[in-house]
């Protein structure tokens, strides 16, 4: 199939259609809500929710440039050289959304561990509030990167337009559940991403740090060893707060963290493990250059 022709399955496809009505109503309930805390005056940082809603409005600018468009440019040649083909039939749809859904868990937790991926994904975390404009809270730089996780599923035979699809209603299904107002939920909780284990994940609580990242499914999370129940009230944002609201500080200040320790680096190779290594690798000189500060 070509790319053109790819790239018009985005225009012409029905399931466009339900996922634009799928966005319309999750973009109505974060207004109902936030028009409810506003009414109620119930506590919340107004200047974090202006943040979230110009963050918001900077993505969907970018998306409507060659950002929309990029993974789908980059997957096609993982799929012209595959020999697998997995057909678009309605079995394949639900196989793909399932696919894309591990896929997620998988992606959520390596940017979770690796420290130039967390710098684009501490975005989402990085607010003191929890509610549904979290959704809104991405990084504008993410989009960039996010299609190399799909590449194993366009491996396997799927097309590009049904991973990025599937992934997509993955990442739409979750806007309900950054919210303080949906308490716990019995037996979903231990089997679907629910607001109660999704507020877990968003908790910078020690129990609760690297915890759930299942987008659709929270099973993976039991067959990972990820899983964790919500149980005491959890603290949200980062173990170190950023203390600003300016989106684009928002979207660079890890970089900033990034470029401050690359400067105390002795070598190319702490250098790189800086960049590319796990979340909390510091060299040991690091620890040492602290204690004579101190």
């Amino acid at each position: 199939m070509s790319f053109t022709r790819f790239l018009s399955l985005f225009e012409e496809s029905q399931i466009m259609t339900f996922i634009g009505y799928f966005f319309i109503f999750n973009i109505s309930l974060i207004f109902i809500e936030t028009l409810i805390d506003l009414i109620t005056s119930k506590k919340r940082r107004w200047k974090d929710t202006g943040a979230n809603f110009l963050i918001f409005i900077t993505n969907q600018f970018l998306e409507k440039t060659i950002v929309g468009s990029i993974g789908v440019i980059c997957l096609m040649p993982f799929y012209w050289l595959t020999p697998l083909s997995i057909p678009m039939n309605l079995l394949t749809w639900v196989l793909a959304f399932f696919a894309a859904d591990l896929t997620y868990y998988w992606m959520h937790r390596i940017e979770h561990e690796q420290r130039i991926l967390w710098a684009l994904h501490s975005v989402h975390h990085s607010s003191k509030d929890y509610n549904l404009s979290i959704s809104f809270r991405l990084s504008i730089i993410e989009g960039f990167i996010e299609w190399i996780f799909l590449i194993p599923m366009i491996l396997i035979g799927f097309s590009p337009f049904q991973a990025i699809v599937g992934l997509i209603l993955v990442a739409q299904f979750q806007t309900w559940i950054h919210t303080e107002r949906i308490g716990k939920l019995g037996w979903l909780d231990k089997v679907f991403n629910t607001p109660s284990v999704h507020r877990v994940h968003h908790g910078s609580n020690k129990k609760y740090l690297d915890k759930n990242y299942g987008g659709f499914l929270i099973i993976w999370d039991h067959i990972f060893g990820t899983y964790q129940k919500e149980e005491e009230q959890v603290i949200y944002g980062l173990t170190k707060g950023i203390n600003t609201n300016n989106p684009l500080l928002i979207n660079v200040i890890e970089f900033k963290s990034i470029i401050k320790d690359l400067k105390k680096c002795k070598s190319w190779k702490d250098r790189f493990k800086i960049i590319f290594g796990n979340l909390s690798w510091r060299p040991v000189y690091f620890k040492e250059e602290s204690k004579k500060i101190y």
